[in-house]
């Protein structure tokens, strides 16, 4: 079973925001390791993320990647991403 990756409309505002050469790293390393993965918790540095149900976090360098991983569809569902030092605030 494959996963498809569903980027949401706050989290492609955000990637814009990133300079040329992060949005590359960022865009290619969701592409790469997150579309059609077998096992999305199994993928790079990811870990659960705390006050979420369902919710998973990836590490890209000095970026994060926010999602919720919906087994029953799936999908996972990028809601978040951006530099670890504010990615984290109003979740």
């Amino acid at each position: 079973m494959a996963y498809h990756v569903i980027i949401k409309r706050n989290a492609e505002k955000a990637l814009s925001k990133l300079d040329a050469k992060a949005q590359s790293i960022v865009a290619h390393w969701i592409l790469d390791k997150l579309e059609g993965c077998a096992n999305p918790r199994l993928v790079g540095d990811g870990k659960a993320l705390a006050g979420t149900e369902g919710g998973w976090r990836w590490r890209v360098g000095t970026y994060r990647i926010l999602g919720i991983i919906d087994d029953d569809k799936v999908v996972i569902e990028i809601f978040k991403l951006g530099h670890r030092s504010i990615v984290y605030r109003n979740l």
